[in-house]
């Protein structure tokens, strides 16, 4: 998922004209870290199921604590960043993603699911300052006329490490050791209880090797020779200025309309990730182990990156509401292909979801901050705070497969948040005129 800041710069420290490029290397280091922890968490959700004994919708929880922190420490983050600036906001950002990292050695001796809950939280928190901080950090890195491209290629590292987090991270935390319903009745109190303790350790030193690199990232950032800007203020808008209609953001409906769509967007994208290794193992789908399963979020993720190189040369000819309405339409011809099929088809329709995935954000995001004028800093933030949707959409998708018992019809949720997303394409991203 890319992640597009409002927050805005100034410096006068840097020279537009001169070579930033191994500055750029060590940001772009940053996009790739964060991108693997975020979508370690689709191997997560399987795998503390098994260790803490859950259902489905408790184990998307997982994505409620992550993903909650956005909308938490969205304001915070950009607090920080006006008191120490953007090279100190990162090393803050880390440290506060080791935190959480280190806390993960607890939750896993101790098996207490929500001291995972916590850490996740935290590890969320923590990237949720490096988003706010390093994106505008790369733009203002250069001269402005390269700064789309600069920022393009940082998402690139950001995809590449969506990919490759599920695989890494599958490899080291999941066993491939499972039960059927009938293999785990036979087994002993201590039996199931040794096997879960074995299972929640899986995760300590994956987590205490992320913490490393952390910590050698920080130290990375402090020692570079980054150039230092300092975090402009941030205009006050008063968003109800003595009754002036025209001064609310929330009376441009393509903005209202716009955080909607970012909130079921990153929902669906996230539910999907984080329940196709269990659509994966079901006997009438691929009937495939843990270990090969997890491969299918990385083509997933893998997918996204792909598509959003195919998007953006295309979306210099198409129309970017057409695009997106598109889009929308191919998701759910997907969605509805997986959910009504069986063999391995509905799940490489799962895999191409991620492949229309991939421009939705940045053009939910670009139709809905325009023609904002002034108040286009306050519309961004709102939409940015709409990754929440990632918190709730997966455990709504988690609720239904509880409830009707069946993992493949609960992707009707995430089907629904795209009809949503095509109905802004084609219609709700239309800018209106007030007196309209």
């Amino acid at each position: 998922m890319a992640v597009i800041t409002s927050g805005s710069a100034t410096s006068s420290h840097i020279d537009t004209n001169k070579n930033y490029t191994s500055a750029l290397a060590v940001l772009a280091s940053l996009f790739f870290m964060w991108a693997l922890i975020t979508n370690a968490n689709d191997i997560l959700i399987p795998h503390l199921k098994k260790a803490c004994d859950l259902t489905d919708f408790q184990s998307s929880l997982v994505q409620f604590a992550f993903f909650g922190a956005y909308f938490v420490m969205s304001l915070p983050a950009g607090a920080i960043l006006k008191k120490v600036g953007y090279k100190w906001g990162i090393i803050v950002g880390l440290g506060i993603m080791m935190v959480g990292a280190l806390l993960f050695i607890p939750a896993a001796i101790t098996r207490v699911y929500p001291l995972f809950l916590g850490a996740l939280f935290i590890l969320g928190s923590g990237i949720t300052l490096l988003q706010v901080a390093a994106n505008p950090y790369v733009a203002l890195l250069g001269h402005p006329d390269s700064a789309s491209a600069r920022l393009n290629f940082t998402q690139a590292i950001n995809s590449l490490g969506a990919a490759i987090g599920p695989y890494i991270i599958g490899k080291l935390v999941l066993s491939g050791i499972e039960y059927s319903a009938e293999e785990w009745a036979l087994l002993t109190d201590q039996q199931k209880l040794a096997f879960q303790i074995s299972e929640a350790k899986s995760v300590i030193l994956p987590y205490l090797g992320i913490a490393g690199l952390l910590v050698l990232l920080a130290v990375l950032i402090y020692f570079s020779k980054l150039p230092v800007i300092e975090a402009a203020e941030e205009e006050e808008v008063n968003h109800h200025i003595q009754n002036d209609k025209s001064q609310s953001v929330w009376q441009y409906s393509h903005l209202t309309l716009g955080v909607i769509g970012i909130f079921v967007y990153v929902g669906a994208e996230v539910a999907i990730g984080s329940f196709m290794i269990k659509f994966a193992k079901l006997p009438h789908i691929a009937n495939l182990n843990e270990l090969d399963a997890k491969n299918f979020v990385s083509y997933y993720m893998l997918g996204a990156m792909v598509g959003r190189f195919i998007g953006a040369a295309l979306l210099t000819k198409i129309n970017p509401r057409v695009w997106l309405g598109a889009n929308a339409l191919a998701a759910i011809a997907l969605l509805a292909f997986a959910i009504n099929s069986g063999g391995m088809l509905p799940l490489w329709a799962l895999v191409a979801v991620g492949l229309a995935n991939s421009t939705m954000f940045p053009t939910i995001f670009t139709l809905g901050i325009k023609e904002l004028g002034k108040l286009t800093k306050a519309g961004s933030s709102y939409l940015i705070m709409a990754i929440v949707g990632g918190a709730i959409i997966p455990p709504l998708m988690g609720l239904v497969s509880d409830w009707k018992n069946d993992i493949q019809i609960a992707f009707i949720v995430p089907l629904i948040c795209y009809i949503y997303i095509a109905f802004y394409g084609f219609v709700g991203s239309k800018v209106k005129n007030l007196s309209e």
